[in-house]
């Protein structure tokens, strides 16, 4: 992110009357007006008190919100956030959902792999231990959990083991992050997209899946169910919260 105080550097030179912010960050305490956009408050929701991330929404953003003339997000899930978190008023928050490139994320009449495919962080409210547990109990034995994205030293370490403990080193397999170019590829040949979070402020990949003609299995928690609608296989993701890593 972009510190706060190097936008407000830049704003006197500018004699802006109105700044527009795609993150929640904003010169506070100039005279200007700012709109900024909130894309979701999972620091808040899951916090790492030894984040400096954390810190920032923690001490941060509240003022961001607070000083903003207006608020756009991108779910009436993050607005719902952004009320109960914030203290924000409705009438000061827009929900704008995301869109994908429909062009690049298409069907390519590709044949099906016998993958399961994640496409996302390591992060622990991804939840993905439960995922890899699952996968041990399919009685069929050859299918594989391809888990795409850049690792995480806090996060990915533990998943491995939790992977080898189970036996499904040669199933569980970590691609490190994927060109943009590759995905519709990656997408086109899963089995389904498995996107097992524990909070999203919208859930691009899952959009980007259905668009490739993908099954979806997720979780219908947050911002999920207004991208996903009945398109997706809805599963009960919560009981993996009490083993979700830390």
């Amino acid at each position: 992110m972009v510190d706060s105080d190097g936008v407000a550097r830049a704003v006197p030179g500018q004699r802006s009357r109105l700044i527009f912010s795609p993150v929640p960050e904003i010169p506070l305490w100039q005279n200007c007006c700012t709109v900024a956009m909130v894309h979701d408050l999972i620091p808040l929701r899951f916090p790492r008190w030894n984040s400096p991330l954390t810190q920032y929404f923690r001490w941060v953003v509240p003022q961001v919100l607070r000083q903003a003339v207006h608020l756009v997000c991108n779910s009436e899930s993050t607005a719902s956030d952004i009320m109960q978190l914030g203290g924000i008023r409705s009438d000061r928050i827009t929900p704008i959902p995301l869109a994908y490139d429909a062009e690049h994320f298409r069907p390519l009449n590709l044949p099906r792999q016998n993958y399961f495919l994640y496409l996302g962080r390591q992060e622990g409210y991804k939840n993905l231990a439960p995922a890899i547990a699952a996968l041990a109990q399919l009685a069929q034995t050859d299918c594989e959990l391809w888990i795409a994205g850049a690792p995480d030293p806090r996060f990915t370490p533990l998943l491995q083991a939790q992977a080898t403990e189970l036996g499904l080193t040669e199933r569980v397999k970590f691609l490190a992050y994927v060109p943009y170019a590759d995905l519709p590829r990656l997408l086109n040949q899963a089995q389904a997209l498995v996107f097992p979070s524990l909070w999203e402020g919208f859930g691009l990949p899952v959009l980007e899946a259905l668009g490739c003609g993908t099954p979806v299995i997720a979780g219908p928690v947050a911002a999920l169910p207004e991208v996903g609608g009945e398109a997706v296989l809805w599963v009960d993701v919560r009981e993996g919260e009490r083993s979700r890593l830390p």
